[in-house]
């Protein structure tokens, strides 16, 4: 009886262990090399905010230098978002701001809604979007900003923007201290989902693949100091890249 008594406690333990590990994977990935990959939790959600601009008002110089006056309703650029502290990520003490992303290159982060930039010459593609002081995006629909202009008069290489597109956000630049315990890993999906069954993202990590279903921030933990290589593919539901511009995408981060 008693032998029966700690078989049962013996299986219990192992379900519930089972239990706890299939929990586990739903929400990190792991290579073999001790790079994984959470879903961010957490973050506080502005449902409300909304980021805009009139493009027939934009002007472009001789130069290619534009002035961009977003409004921005229902969201403080300068605050610090609530739960900064608490999530050991990179924080900017300046606080919430607009990521400025052009033709898919590096963001700039701006955190007045007024501000001047120069052009690439030729086409130019440019997001926006509205980001928490520790620069994860937020992605309702109303929090963007998606328009093309070119310098030049004759329109032949603009893109189509209502094609799928993904823009790549974050990790950015250099990383040192405990800011390189946990990196950000952040992109921007327009004209596209992804889930188990359709589109995907694979990241390549320092040549560790992990493929994403779930358009949400994750952090990347077990990352090495010196060079860190992400590269971020769109691919569609049969693993397939989509021909689509700025897909694939690459960047370079140091941790020091």
């Amino acid at each position: 009886m008693k032998n029966n008594i700690i078989k049962t406690l013996i299986f219990l333990l192992l379900v519930i262990t089972s239990c706890k590990n299939q929990e586990k994977k739903k929400n990190n990935q792991s290579s073999e090399n001790n790079i994984t990959l959470f879903k961010l939790k957490g973050s506080p959600i502005y449902d409300g905010a909304s980021l805009s601009i009139d493009k027939s008002s934009i002007k472009i110089n001789q130069n290619g230098e534009v002035n961009f006056n977003f409004n921005v309703e229902n969201y403080e650029l300068g605050a610090q978002t609530a739960n900064a502290k608490e999530n050991g990520l990179a924080n900017s003490g300046k606080g919430q701001h607009i990521h400025f992303i052009l033709n898919n290159g590096p963001y700039s982060a701006h955190y007045d809604s007024n501000f001047d930039k120069t052009l690439d010459q030729g086409n130019n593609v440019i997001l926006s979007f509205l980001s928490r002081s520790y620069h994860e995006s937020l992605k309702n629909t109303e929090a963007f900003s998606l328009i093309q202009l070119n310098t030049k008069e004759q329109k032949e290489d603009s893109i189509d923007l209502s094609s799928p597109l993904m823009f790549y956000s974050r990790p950015k630049g250099t990383y040192e201290g405990d800011d390189t315990k946990k990196l950000l890993l952040d992109f921007y999906l327009i004209n596209t989902g992804i889930s188990p069954e359709g589109n995907k993202v694979r990241a390549t990590i320092n040549g560790e693949e992990f493929l994403l279903d779930d358009w949400t921030p994750y952090y990347i933990e077990g990352l090495p100091l010196g060079d860190v290589i992400i590269k971020l593919e769109l691919l569609d539901s049969n693993g397939n890249l989509i021909k689509t511009p700025f897909n694939p995408v690459e960047r370079k981060v140091i941790l020091k």
